[in-house]
């Protein structure tokens, strides 16, 4: 497969296999994993942040294989998801300080086509989202609103 926005052909390649039992050494319960979990997303951290942080500190490698389910199921079954979804916020901040770049520096055209780039990624994804009912339908992309939304 190739790149959206280049000619290049991006990294394809074997990964190791993934275990399907969980390891000896991992003596946490289920249970305690899901609460340490739910304390952490509480805690204003994001999906990804929570899994670095449960392999990082807690010495859990990897959630499904304790739980059964997804990081990301496990936190919304206990009602600490997020607004938007994580990839869009992370799309979102980077437009933001792309914006406030350009405003100080309005003739960098090199991050303008970088903007207009990270802002098609934007709403290609926010009209996968609104089909797929994560987003609701009045759902818009739009310069302002989004530095509203990471702030």
């Amino acid at each position: 497969m190739s790149r959206i926005h280049s000619g290049r052909k991006g990294r394809a390649g074997s990964h190791r296999p993934f275990p399907a039992v969980k390891p000896e050494w991992v003596t946490s319960s289920k249970e305690e994993v899901v609460e340490a979990a739910v304390k952490l997303a509480k805690g204003g951290m994001s999906a990804a942040q929570v899994g670095q942080t449960l392999r990082d500190s807690y010495g859990i490698p990897s959630v499904r294989l304790l739980t059964n389910e997804r990081l990301g199921r496990v936190l919304k079954a206990n009602g600490v998801t997020q607004e938007l979804p994580e990839d869009l916020q992370a799309l979102l901040k980077r437009v933001v300080h792309l914006q406030r770049h350009l405003l100080s520096h309005p003739k960098d055209n090199s991050n303008k086509r970088g903007l207009s780039l990270v802002e098609s990624r934007i709403r290609r994804l926010a009209r996968y989202y609104r089909q797929h009912k994560v987003l609701p339908d009045s759902w818009r992309y739009s310069a302002a609103g989004a530095a509203l939304q990471v702030e």
